[in-house]
């Protein structure tokens, strides 16, 4: 890394998001610590039942509680709370290396990237590493979902080690509650045209003694539920158009008997077919009108936010000098 791209007084602030890891919160936040000595290390504790905000608040960190369950509501008040001009968040489960830091930092400070997203598979560490087969399975049927939706290229959508410009921090508007937080990050950040680089981390597996948190079928139903959400409401001319087209062809395959029959005779016997057929022929117009209309808004939407995030980085650059 260039050592001239380092500002002389920036902000780093490093956000472990917590839930009863008094097994690796200790050695979590020293590893940074000594990766990043002047960076403030948050450790926020999601109403955990062990002795993780003690054992954080023993080696310095600032802890901070948050009463809302879920990751989604931790990183909401992480990003409304905190000052930085870079962002370091990181799982409290020491799976994640805190010696490659850099990695993620560099891109930022280049002015290359907005978003940094650590990524564990490409490497092939995760694979290796994590013994839970489902939560690889499930990995790869969300990065491949969002890719084809999205028109992505993503490697790794589910890591939970990324890095964040002030920018980007403070003009994402969270609205997950749980463990599809990333997923929400990860699309917006592509609708919204943000700068994204993958960079390629090792990966662990947990300590013996260490549970993830993540429920393989229940997390992963919030997950898929996220991205068919943000399809809708960042993409609805496509989401809509597949309906319609749904729709057409279905009143296609049901009036063709019927358009058939009566080019033959002269007359429509199947009618309970053609009032089938139009009433999803009508549905299929509906749907695509639907889409235009939401679509049109999508547009403005984005417009607006352009404004609004333009505004935003004027007072905070204001509020830097």
């Amino acid at each position: 890394m260039k050592e001239t791209m380092k500002k002389e007084n920036e902000k780093i602030a490093v956000l472990i998001p917590a839930y009863n890891e008094e097994i690796t919160i200790e050695k979590v936040v020293k590893d940074f610590q000594a990766a990043l000595p002047k960076a403030e290390i948050y450790v926020y504790d999601n109403n955990s039942k062990d002795k993780t905000s003690e054992l954080a608040k023993s080696t310095g960190a600032h802890v901070v509680f948050e009463c809302r369950q879920g990751k989604g509501n931790v990183v909401r008040s992480m990003f409304k709370n905190i000052y930085a001009d870079y962002y370091i968040m990181v799982d409290a489960d020491d799976t994640y290396p805190a010696n490659e830091v850099e990695k993620l930092l560099e891109p930022m400070r280049n002015g290359f990237a907005d978003m940094v997203i650590g990524d564990r598979l490409s490497n092939g560490t995760y694979s290796n590493e994590n013994k839970r087969v489902f939560h690889g399975l499930g990995n790869n049927i969300v990065k491949n979902l969002i890719n084809k939706i999205y028109d992505g290229h993503f490697e790794d959508i589910m890591t939970g080690y990324r890095g964040f410009t002030q920018e980007f921090v403070k003009t994402f508007p969270v609205t997950s509650a749980g463990f599809e937080i990333e997923t929400e990050m990860s699309i917006h950040a592509m609708d919204k045209h943000f700068r994204l680089v993958e960079v390629p981390i090792t990966y662990r597996d947990r300590p013996e003694g260490s549970e993830s948190k993540l429920n393989t079928y229940a997390d992963g139903f919030r997950v898929l539920k996220t991205i068919f959400q943000f399809f809708k409401s960042y993409r609805p001319m496509f989401f809509f158009g597949i309906i319609s087209l749904f729709f057409f062809i279905l009143s296609f395959v049901v009036g063709i008997p019927v358009i058939a029959e009566y080019f033959e005779t002269g007359f429509i016997h199947k009618v309970p077919s053609s009032i089938l057929a139009t009433g999803l022929m009508l549905l299929g117009a509906i749907s695509l009108m639907l889409g235009l209309a939401l679509d049109s808004i999508a547009k403005t939407e984005r417009k607006e936010y352009e404004l609004f995030s333009n505004l935003i980085k004027i007072q905070l650059d204001k509020n830097k000098k």
